[in-house]
């Protein structure tokens, strides 16, 4: 069996190429009809086939775009002239030229399938409390919960079992997925999607010791997130001690993510899966964050700052840069002299260069 069998593209009501860029703000070149160039799903290069829409960003896959037969087909202009210098081209594809072929890949993946219309009303099964406000816009799914005080904005899609805390507040056109649970005066901004088993707001990890055991210190701080802000599935984000837990404008945070209690994460910043990120860190704007770092508490990391994946995190970093660092497991105070040691190898390889020359 061929991949062309076994491949089954989401498909969803047609758009013509000229709907689809109406609000892209960026130059493009079209090479055909772009008013009567239908796409009613997203395929890659090689399974591609009428009714389609493709992206090229790799000149190394230019054998994939001679053969696809997609209905439009975005892509660079050094690639676009490839194939009409080698006549290549495919009279039944539209092809759009751009400086930036994901870029548009991506907005017309997000027309096709992110903005499918919200059906306003309540499912039978849902509880509302009273006092909630509910805009008459949004979509409330089976067996959702939202409690008393709760505000849900101007077309929120609820989807079946999430739970609304008292006084929690939903901004608008917001989708949060299954089985989301958002506790109690914690807020969601605008545009936001929470995907499904998302926690927002639990307790943040805060016990006192005493001589019988641990004594837990209640955590009366909230979270709050702001504006279109993405976070995968089952992803954590506790709620502050005392101050709040802050998640910025148009931060992504991936799958199964810990977030602390106290922590702000800056605007635009990105996190890969499996990041834990420890009390009252905080983090820098237009940061990124390669899966399963671990981030101390008690920090902060610079704007702008890469964090390869894996990398341990235990002080501030105050220099936008990339830092990485991964450490076999051995005894602490082996580890800590070997770290350093580390520290000093730069050094320490001048000198012994020195000595060489001076021999």
């Amino acid at each position: 069996m061929t991949s062309n069998m076994s491949f089954k593209p989401a498909t969803v009501p047609a758009l013509s190429l000229a709907e689809l860029f109406i609000s892209l703000a960026l130059p493009l070149t079209v090479h055909g009809d772009a008013s009567t160039t239908r796409v009613h799903h997203i395929a890659p290069l090689d399974l591609a086939g009428s009714g389609a829409f493709a992206f090229l960003s790799n000149a190394n896959l230019r054998e994939q775009l001679i053969s696809s037969r997609a209905s439009a087909v975005v892509l660079a202009q050094a690639d676009y002239d490839y194939l009409i210098d080698n006549k290549h081209s495919c009279a039944d594809t539209t092809y759009v030229v751009s400086e930036n072929p994901y870029v548009v890949y991506a907005h017309v993946a997000q027309q096709l399938y992110l903005n499918r219309p919200v059906i306003a009303g309540v499912h039978a099964s849902a509880v509302v409390d009273g006092s909630a406000c509910v805009d008459a816009s949004a979509q409330i799914d089976a067996r959702v919960v939202i409690a008393a005080g709760a505000q849900i904005g101007a077309r929120v899609r609820l989807c079946a079992g999430v739970v609304i805390g008292e006084d929690a507040r939903i901004g608008d056109d917001t989708t949060i997925h299954p089985n989301v649970t958002v506790y109690h005066a914690c807020e969601v901004g605008a545009r936001g999607i929470v995907h499904a088993g998302g926690v927002i707001g639990s307790d943040g990890f805060g016990f006192a010791p005493t001589p019988n055991g641990w004594q837990k210190i209640p955590q009366v701080g909230r979270v709050i997130i702001g504006d279109d802000v993405e976070i995968g599935a089952n992803t954590c984000i506790d709620r502050g001690a005392l101050s709040d837990t802050v998640i910025h404008n148009g931060v992504k945070l991936d799958n199964q993510i810990q977030i602390a209690h106290n922590c702000v994460v800056g605007a635009h910043t990105a996190i890969a899966s499996c990041v834990g990120i420890a009390g009252s860190a905080v983090i820098g704007a237009n940061c990124m964050i390669g899966g399963a770092a671990m981030i101390g508490g008690h920090l902060s990391i610079a704007d702008g700052t890469v964090i390869s994946a894996a990398t341990a995190v235990p002080s501030s970093i105050t220099e936008a840069g990339q830092y990485s660092g991964v450490f076999p497991p051995m005894p602490h105070r082996e580890w800590e002299r070997n770290a350093s040691l580390i520290r000093h190898l730069s050094d320490l390889r001048k000198r012994l260069r020195a000595l060489e020359k001076n021999k």
